[in-house]
């Protein structure tokens, strides 16, 4: 089966979820051969196991054989075996298993033969990154595995594997040629104006898209770059300027750091909402204007609400949709999508694309990214400029190249894990009885009533064995 182009702009889009629930996949994040392939999402809540392994082209196939529900994931890695990996699940938990392959695997950047997975681990196959991701999610209906397509995001030229953000997005989309006012909250570099101007083209006005950076205003220019003013206003007016927000007349303004405008500044902004005209600096007679508003901020304006420093009528007249932008250490699901994006505009037109080794990639994983998408664009451009062909962990920046630290160990638990032998003997005793309860108990010689607290004490549900 080919990789489904059904994607989030094109499906039902009032298949939501009632509540937040956890949800597992597993992404195929970055292959360091093929850095500008896109990565691909693999629903597991419906599986019992997935294979993976070498195959040409890419792709995989979901089957039902003797009531075990697989995927056959397929990946053209040289470096990996034609049966490399199993993922079984074993009730709420999943297991990684090698099968037999020549280069084996690592989790979080160690060796291992089998481990169970938890939240954020990065497996690597042969030359491929994935991450196994668990998280509560409310949102759009979506496919079993998806492949993303740039012009098919929700919003376009804003892509995301990240499920609950891909949910936010779908909402932008909905409101983008409403009047509603739009608030978008996130840490510098995570991409708000990239947003803002994804949104302006949504909206589909004739009218331009202004920017404007509110904190890099003259706080004594402020009301007159905004709002405009009249000829003979002030010293040096000698002619009439109509102001950023009269020139998005017809099209979208975008307030960055929206948080830093001055009060007097934000008791004018509040007129242009509610009466949706602009009064110019010595003017007398306000101007009627008609554009769509998108404010983002990295500040709590709550928090400045309560201090004074924001006036809270004007919160409340801008919370229409607020959506949050989360920083980039939050979404690494979205690194390998965000890296063959960067990567198509730094390698100029032409040239080959370079590829990464996997020290390079583990690196790029386990780094925070404190300064978000901006800094993961510049590492790569800086990267492909010192090596063109090859990226290795020497073309990068030294915070990237420097050692994880190793958590220090905690207190001793007062009681000691299960050991991995007895949960793996029960494994394996669920696989080969197909969840049956008696005849595990007939295996090993002991009661029903012992099994099922051997399965409690591991976290085991013989019913996803059964078929």
């Amino acid at each position: 089966m080919s990789p489904d182009d059904e994607t989030l702009s094109n499906r039902d889009e009032e298949s939501w979820a009632p509540a937040a629930r956890p949800r597992q996949f597993l992404l195929v994040a970055l292959a360091c051969e093929h850095p500008l392939e896109y990565p691909s999402l693999h629903w597991l809540d419906t599986l019992d196991e997935l294979v993976l392994g070498r195959g040409e082209p890419r792709g995989w196939s979901r089957q039902e054989q003797a009531g075990r529900r697989r995927l056959h994931l397929r990946l053209p890695d040289r470096w990996m075996s034609k049966e490399h990996a199993r993922f079984v699940r074993a009730g709420a938990q999943w297991m990684l298993e090698d099968a037999g392959s020549k280069n084996g695997l690592q989790v979080n950047g160690e060796p291992c033969a089998r481990a169970w997975l938890a939240d954020g681990d990065l497996i690597e196959l042969g030359h491929t990154f994935l991450l196994f991701r668990e998280a509560a999610f409310a949102g759009p209906a979506l496919p079993d595995d998806e492949e993303p397509r740039e012009q098919h995001a929700p919003v376009p030229g804003f892509a995301t594997l990240n499920p609950g953000l891909a949910g936010e997005l779908a909402k932008l989309a909905r409101v983008a040629r409403t009047p509603v006012p739009v608030v978008v909250e996130g840490e510098t570099g995570t991409g708000k104006e990239l947003l803002a101007r994804a949104y302006h083209r949504l909206a589909g006005r004739a009218g331009e898209f202004v920017a404007v950076n509110c904190g890099a205003l003259p706080e004594t220019l402020v009301q007159s770059e905004l709002f405009g003013y009249r000829k003979g206003a002030f010293s040096g007016a000698n002619e009439e300027r109509p102001g950023l927000v009269r020139s998005a007349d017809g099209g979208t303004l975008f307030l960055d750091e929206i948080g830093e405008l001055p009060l007097e500044s934000q008791a004018s902004l509040l007129r242009v909402l509610q009466e949706s005209e602009v009064l110019p600096v010595g003017g007398t007679r306000p101007i009627k204007v008609d554009l769509r508003l998108l404010a983002a901020t990295n500040r709590d304006l709550e928090q400045q609400v309560r201090e004074g420093s924001f006036r809270s009528d004007l919160l409340a007249r801008l919370s229409g949709l607020r959506l949050r932008l989360p920083p980039l250490r939050e979404r690494r699901e979205d690194l390998g999508l965000l890296v063959s994006l960067l990567l198509r505009r730094a390698v100029p037109p032409g040239a080959p694309v370079p590829s990464l080794t996997q020290k390079a990639a583990r690196a790029l994983f386990r780094y925070d990214w404190p300064r978000n998408v901006r800094e993961l664009e510049h590492v790569l451009a800086l990267a492909v400029a010192l090596s063109p062909e090859r990226i290795d962990l020497e073309h990068l920046p030294p915070e990237l190249r420097a050692e994880p630290s190793k958590p220090k160990p905690g207190p001793t638990p007062p009681e000691p894990a299960p050991p991995d032998a007895e949960r793996d003997r029960l494994l394996a005793l669920l696989r080969e009885h197909q969840g049956n309860v008696s005849r595990i108990a007939q295996a090993l010689e002991t009661s029903r009533a012992q099994v099922h607290r051997l399965f409690k004490r591991h976290g085991l549900e013989p019913d996803s064995f059964r078929s």
